[in-house]
């Protein structure tokens, strides 16, 4: 098999670049530090570190971000915002806040949410700040959780004045599991040392201001008799628009932006791409849902001339557009959360995508690049715009000739 003229996994980084390993333009000419990706963020972000931990990184530092493995992968996000945060003492209902515990940062700032006693089956709540919802809009409501005493479940519930029905699931917090859910999407994640984050997703109808509700449940049950020591801890409550829930925003008394990551290179690159042919490779890990487009893309910055592999919507999709007319788009593998290897071997009149080692699609237009193809990046569109959702990448690389079929199908295995 050839060797790639261009080669990324995330691995060596400072503030403002993520370095390449390899590239070589197709003349043999080593690039060196013009080979190197440029990194722009404005503000803060956090990853989950070789330990396990969540981390709060500086401005312009790509996210090496290691859940769910042991090795980095590149976490790439839109920009987003976390409209929960903490008031004083939150608001309460037969319940009390007892010690702070160590949290999914290793540090001690996640609460332990502790029942009342009761003579009758009641609620045990906490209450976010109010939150101005949007008609029509997607919202995601996500919380961390881990088992405290009794083995108390967790449930997350949305204002039902502002969504159709009443939006809300209770959790398992020891086996990881959802109990019980309506009129939202809900799922869990494990993220280690008994932490779980609970999300739930759905869509207003009714817009107006709301609160929502982190409740303690006995079972599948949110009313039950509390016996004065029944426990969950609780860290992290997120409320976003879109339908992924993002990376994790601290927040203490306002609202907080994190802005997009945005991963590109121009210039010299140019000779690392295949202008008349080449491969495209990508491994990712696309998250099991959502919106919008984010890819690997390659262009010349214009909608004219671009070739793309990434997730559009819950799709693998590749584009070739040349001269302002789409040579190739497919769309027709559906993504699952699971990393996923994919390549586009391509040339005019021959083309072929595949994923995890079979053929996807094939195509046989002619074509020609009317501009040569000078950047390369992460983004949503092909003007190089911040990416609309939220992937994480293993490694990347480029071919500057057209793989074979049987090179390609080695390469995605």
């Amino acid at each position: 098999m050839p060797t790639p003229s261009l080669i990324l996994v995330p691995a060596r980084f400072k503030t403002g670049k993520l370095y390449t390993p390899v590239a070589t333009t197709s003349g043999g000419v080593v690039l060196g530090a013009s080979g190197d990706f440029n990194v722009t963020r404005a503000t803060t972000a956090t990853r989950v570190n070789a330990s396990g931990l969540i981390e709060v990184v500086a401005s312009g530092i790509p996210r090496l971000d290691y859940f769910g493995s042991s090795c980095p992968a590149l976490l790439v996000e839109p920009s987003a915002q976390n409209l929960a945060f903490i008031v004083t003492g939150y608001s309460l209902l037969n319940a009390t806040t007892g010690s702070l515990v160590t949290s999914p940062e290793g540090t001690s700032n996640a609460i332990t949410f502790v029942e009342s006693s009761d003579a009758v089956a009641t609620n045990h709540q906490i209450t976010t700040n109010s939150i101005t919802f949007v008609s029509g809009t997607t919202y995601v409501f996500s919380a961390f959780f881990k088992a405290g005493n009794n083995n108390r479940s967790a449930r997350l519930a949305l204002p039902s004045a502002r969504f159709v029905g009443s939006p809300a699931a209770i959790f398992d917090i020891t086996s990881g599991s959802v109990l019980l859910s309506g009129d939202c999407t809900a799922s869990i994640q494990n993220y280690g040392n008994g932490w779980f984050r609970a999300i739930i997703t759905a869509v207003c109808d009714s817009a107006g201001t709301g609160t929502s509700f982190l409740n303690l449940a006995s079972g599948a049950t949110r009313d039950y008799i509390g016996n004065g020591s029944g426990s969950i801890l609780v860290y992290g409550s997120q409320i976003e628009t879109g339908s992924v829930a993002t990376s994790y925003i601290p927040t203490t008394t306002a609202a907080v932006t994190r802005n997009a990551d945005v991963i590109s290179l121009s210039g010299a690159v140019s000779g690392c791409i295949g202008q008349t042919e080449g491969t495209i490779y990508v491994e990712m890990i696309p998250p099991s849902g959502g919106t919008g487009i984010n890819a690997f893309l390659i262009g010349d910055g214009t909608s004219n001339n671009f070739m793309y592999l990434g997730k559009n919507g819950a799709n693998l999709q590749s584009v070739i557009r040349s001269d302002n007319i789409t040579r190739f788009s497919n769309t027709s593998f559906a993504l699952t959360g699971n990393a996923i290897k994919a390549a586009l071997g391509y040339k005019s009149g021959d083309f072929a995508l595949y994923a995890n080692g079979s053929i996807v699609a094939s195509g046989t237009t002619a074509f020609t690049f009317t501009s040569g193809l000078t950047r390369i990046g992460f983004p949503a569109g092909f003007d190089f715009s911040a990416p609309t959702t939220i992937n994480k990448y293993n490694a990347v690389a480029l071919y500057t000739t057209r793989l074979t079929n049987q090179e390609l199908a080695d390469l995605t295995t």
